[in-house]
């Protein structure tokens, strides 16, 4: 079976830190992330297209901005997450540790239940060190 496929990047900001890891993960630090999505489709649309480039944009970066950019992505139960809060900081809260993996998962399946036919995600925590989610 032939199929198109497009990928669209974006960039941001945010902090984490991984509850019960041994290393330097376990502070509070912070990363410039990228995402690549990849949206496929068995047929083009009436313009030739899987979808256009600028609303597949506007969908992956909307979210990210409102949920991941410039916040810490912290576990549900990171102690810190009660200190953040009182200071009003913003955070994400996941019921996982913020792995790159799991960030990963996460953007997935918010993306998958807009009705998009996301097929990958991948997470560069570092210009070195990406993860990747399909099912």
């Amino acid at each position: 079976m032939h199929y198109h496929k497009i990928t669209r990047t974006v960039h941001f900001s945010y902090g984490h830190r991984i509850v019960g890891h041994n290393g330097k993960c376990r502070n509070l630090h912070g990363h410039n992330g990228i995402v690549e999505v990849d949206v496929e489709s068995n047929n083009l649309n009436d313009l030739g297209m899987v979808m256009d480039f600028g609303s597949l944009k506007d969908i992956v970066k909307k979210w990210i901005t409102e949920n991941f950019d410039h916040r810490m992505i912290l576990h549900k139960d990171d102690p810190a997450v009660l200190s953040l809060t009182e200071l009003n900081e913003p955070l994400y809260i996941l019921k996982d540790n913020p792995t790159a993996e799991n960030l990963a998962q996460t953007i997935y399946k918010v993306l998958r239940s807009l009705d998009l036919n996301v097929t990958e995600v991948r997470f560069w925590e570092t210009l070195d060190s990406k993860a990747s989610y399909s099912d």
